[in-house]
């Protein structure tokens, strides 16, 4: 295989980009598929939220791994892999016949798929390619691609679930994945074999020095409560809204309304990291989300209370990856930058995880979200404050590491 050319800032993020678009666009309508699977199936809830809790926690385990293949090997190989995964994955949550079945193939190979083809593996790549200087802002856009994303799919997966049935509308996502592996040609890295990234630790002393560091601990603890709050939203609230009287149609806008606002927080995010202190835009961020959730509980509930509340959710949706993934950087360097983002996020899907889970299980046991919402409220002021130690310096070194 011939050595590919330079990347240019306009190749990696318009790949990286598109990546994520499709990647996280299809993964964000998951929630549309709760009610007709599980009443076509004959299952719970909890089977359908248990699959998808499993599919976030299968993305946190693997990423980390897919981080540091993708440190050591470049992106390229690991969104090949990951985008083969996802097709695979679409196709068996389509046809899954067993409860057991549909936590394999939506759960553990989705997930496997998620962590070779988002965030992780592609700020390694922006990380690694792009000047310190503009990183920051390089994130936002590229997560405010995964919210276009959002915004773009979530209708057009509603729309085949209404006009070709919900086996068919998987089939034909499975097929839009593949999408990703021409685009991975557009993040092959030059030389990353030959040294191109110094690295003066071991993938041992850099997960050491990291853990050691109280920071990347709290950044971890804070990443934890965005997992729990989003999926728990992006998932339940569809069936929620439903519960309450008010049409799929409301849902499928309110999910797209997520997707579009995030598109303007997530930017703002990552532009804002190059001037404001990192950790106190994430502090703003699950301040404003707990302040949030509480307005949309206490208000009564209407189309207009839902747009509402996603549009101010949207726009603190997905803005603390920019900032987080950038104060990484900034501590430990670029060298291990997606094997240390893919710790942080393995704590994000556990909180997915408990999120999702909890939605379905605490809904079967009494009939109501409320206790997840409570808890989502308290999570976010908690995170809130554990952010606001976080030292963003860079880590001092006895032989400093090259940024």
């Amino acid at each position: 295989m011939s050595s590919p050319a330079p990347l240019s800032m306009r190749q990696v993020l318009i790949c990286g980009a598109l990546v994520v678009t499709l990647s996280m666009g299809i993964r964000h309508g998951f929630g549309l598929w709760l009610q007709p699977i599980t009443q076509a199936q004959g299952w719970t809830r909890e089977t359908f939220s248990f699959a998808i809790a499993i599919q976030n926690l299968s993305w946190g385990i693997f990423g980390v791994f897919a981080g540091m293949l993708a440190d050591r090997l470049g992106a390229f190989r690991v969104l090949l892999i990951g985008a083969a995964f996802y097709a695979l994955g679409l196709a068996g949550m389509a046809l899954s016949p067993t409860p057991l079945m549909f936590s394999l193939t939506a759960g553990v190979l989705i997930g496997a798929a998620q962590a070779g083809t988002t965030y992780a593996v592609v700020y390694g790549v922006i990380g690694r390619q792009l000047p310190a200087d503009r990183r920051s802002w390089a994130m936002g856009v590229t997560a405010a691609a995964g919210s276009f994303g959002q915004f773009f799919m979530v209708p057009v997966e509603g729309q085949l679930i209404l006009q070709l049935g919900w086996q068919t509308a998987l089939l034909v996502l499975a097929l839009l994945a593949l999408v990703i592996v021409p685009l991975a040609f557009g993040l092959r890295e030059p030389g990353l074999n030959a040294g191109a990234v110094r690295r003066q630790q071991t993938i041992g002393q850099a997960v050491a020095e990291a853990f050691r560091y109280p920071s990347f601990r709290l950044l971890m603890a804070g990443y934890f409560v965005c997992g729990f709050q989003v999926v728990f939203i992006g998932v339940h609230m569809p069936s929620y809204l439903k519960d309450k009287g008010l049409s799929p149609e409301v849902a499928s806008y309110a999910l797209a309304l997520i997707g579009l606002f995030n598109v303007v927080g997530t930017y703002i995010a990552g532009t804002l990291g190059q001037r404001v202190a990192k950790r106190k835009i994430l502090a703003f961020i699950y301040l404003g989300r707990a302040i949030a959730i509480s307005a949309f509980l206490i208000a009564p509930l209407s189309p207009l209370s839902v747009y509402l509340f996603a549009a101010v959710i949207g726009a603190l949706w997905l803005s603390t990856v920019p900032p987080t993934n950038a104060i990484i950087a900034q501590i430990f360097g670029v060298a291990h930058l997606s094997m240390l983002g893919g710790f942080v996020f393995l704590s994000h899907q556990v909180g997915s995880f408990l999120g999702v889970w909890l939605g379905g299980y605490l809904y079967d046991r009494t009939g109501s979200y409320d206790i997840v919402w409570y808890i989502a409220i308290a999570l976010g002021v908690f995170a809130a404050l554990v952010n606001l130690p976080v030292k963003e310096g860079a880590i001092a070194r006895g032989s400093p590491q090259a940024a």
